[in-house]
């Protein structure tokens, strides 16, 4: 017979690690480039736009060219913070991750 205990206690314990987990993912910060350093995007661990930065040279170019820069780095910052937050998931959890969970990233 399964001890119940023992499973409510692991279930305390994980449920501990995820709360500390997200707190560590509120603190991320990543930045996503694009166009060699060009443009920059910086989000939160929310997937929050925190800030932008485009060069002045940048400036130059056409409309069109700015815009696709900025998806592109922020599709490369969304990137870098799945990646981050699957991992701050993966240490709580002891790598198992939990079935039907999934980051709104």
């Amino acid at each position: 017979m399964t001890d119940f205990s023992k499973i409510i206690e692991k279930a305390k314990e994980l449920e501990a690690k995820m709360k500390e987990s997200q707190e560590k993912i509120k603190n991320i910060r990543v930045e996503g480039i694009s166009g060699s350093n060009s443009v920059k995007v910086i989000l939160d661990g929310e997937g929050e736009m925190q800030k932008i930065e485009i060069s002045n040279e940048i400036l130059k170019e056409e409309k069109s060219i700015i815009e696709d820069l900025i998806v592109a780095a922020h599709n490369n910052a969304k990137s870098q913070l799945k990646s981050k937050t699957t991992e701050e998931i993966s240490k709580a959890t002891g790598g198992l991750g939990i079935p039907g969970f999934k980051w709104p990233l």
